[in-house]
Order: C-alpha cells, then sequence, then structure tokens
C-alpha cells in the first residue's frame, strides 16, 4: 500500500498501465491462466436477477461490489447473489468521489458499506472497490482500518453509457490481457442512461469467447490471485 499512497493524483491513480505496473494486485493483475469477472454499483432489482442468470448460463462466478444504498434498499437481492454462489464485495455505501470527501467521512462511507453488505449477505467482505475508482490516501486507510484490501481492474466495458454489446466487448478486448481484471456493472443506479445493463448481459456471452481467445478461465476475485 505504501507504494500506491505516494502516487501524484488521481489521474495516475486511475492509470491502467501505471498502476499495474507498481502495485499490479492494486490494479486487478492476477494469475496468468485468469480473467477476473467484477460488477459495481448494485445490487439492482432488475439488474442484478438479469446477470445472474447470465451468469447462470456461462457456468461462471463473479465479484459484485455493492453500494450500501444500494444493499439497504434491495437487501433481498444482495442475499442472492451469495445464494448464487458469487462473491460480495465493498464499493462504499454510497457513490460520492473520494477526492471531495474528508478522512473522516471516507471513513465512515466505506465503514458502513462494509457493515451493510455482511449484514445482508452473512459474509464478511475482503475487497474494496472506491467510487470512480479514484483511491486516495483516505481511501487507502479506511480499507485498512476495516479489513478490506482495495483493488481496481486493468479493463473496462464503459457500459454505463448507452452504447451495444459489441461496442462493450470491443472496448474489453482492446485493454484486456491474461491476468487481467474486467470491470462492468449490474446496475444502472449512476449511470448516464436507463437500462444500460441490458447491454451488458448482451455482451457477456462474447467476453466468453474473449477469454477463450486468451487461455483464461473467468472467475471472481478469490480465485484469481497466487495465494
Amino acid at each position: 500500500m505504501a507504494a500506491v499512497a505516494g502516487w501524484a493524483g488521481p489521474a495516475a491513480l486511475r492509470a491502467r498501465v501505471l498502476r499495474a505496473a507498481v502495485c499490479p494486485g492494486v490494479a486487478g493483475v492476477g494469475r496468468s491462466d485468469s480473467v477476473a469477472l467484477t460488477f459495481d454499483d448494485g445490487p439492482d432489482p432488475e439488474g442484478t436477477p438479469a446477470v445472474l442468470d447470465a451468469l447462470d448460463r456461462l457456468g461462471w462466478t463473479a465479484t459484485f461490489f455493492m453500494l450500501g444504498e444500494q444493499v439497504a434498499r434491495y437487501p433481498e437481492v444482495a442475499a442472492a447473489v451469495v445464494a448464487a454462489g458469487h462473491e460480495v464485495a465493498v464499493h462504499g455505501f454510497s457513490h460520492r468521489n473520494h477526492l471531495v470527501r474528508g478522512l473522516a467521512d471516507v471513513h465512515l462511507d466505506v465503514a458502513r458499506g462494509a457493515a451493510v453488505v455482511t449484514t445482508a449477505t452473512g459474509v464478511r467482505p475482503t475487497w474494496f472497490r472506491p467510487p470512480y475508482g479514484v483511491l486516495t490516501m483516505g481511501s487507502l486507510i479506511a480499507a485498512r482500518r476495516a479489513g478490506l484490501r482495495p483493488v481496481l481492474w486493468t479493463a473496462w466495458g464503459r457500459d454505463w453509457e448507452a452504447c451495444s454489446a459489441g461496442r462493450i466487448v470491443g472496448t474489453i478486448r482492446r485493454q484486456l490481457r491474461a491476468g487481467g481484471t474486467v470491470l462492468l456493472h449490474d446496475s444502472d443506479c449512476v449511470a448516464r442512461v436507463a437500462g444500460s445493463w441490458r447491454s451488458t448481459v448482451a455482451a457477456l456471452p462474447r467476453l466468453a469467447e474473449l477469454a477463450d481467445q486468451l487461455g483464461c478461465t473467468v472467475g471472481p476475485l478469490r480465485d484469481h490471485f497466487i495465494r
């Protein structure tokens, strides 16, 4: 974590190449025969069940970074994620950039988010991803105090925008390498367009083809890192 804390600012923190070189674990770089699949911003009463159904058809499990606000609204959906064999993680309680929040506020938000996820699912989460992927000193301290390990991503589909499944997969294809972590979304609660998760669901079978081309299995973060 010390290496991460010394980075210059948000631009550097969000640069995939830099963070993979400086701290690959935080970047989401894991086993070379693995691709970790992660979803942010849920649970969602429509998007999450649709994603769960798609994952079930593919025989995949994934990691879901949940917002505490969403878990408080839909605890039964959060519980369904665990019941389906997936991994839950913390995305904070509210989706606010940590750069505009004080240290005490960030600490409270992360701790509250972790507590809500644990209560709803009966599982104590391992991972933390800050909103917008902006990892500040406050984020690192809050994660450590909550017993969480920060992890970002190496490839994303920009699926919060109004775009097709083909565009999502094309964006991922340009970034993804064996051992990487993919970021998608199972909720449109902070997306630009309502129902954006539908394109995400449609993209998942094509992501399977990409993973096959890389010679990688697809799974949650708990199986992604060398122990």
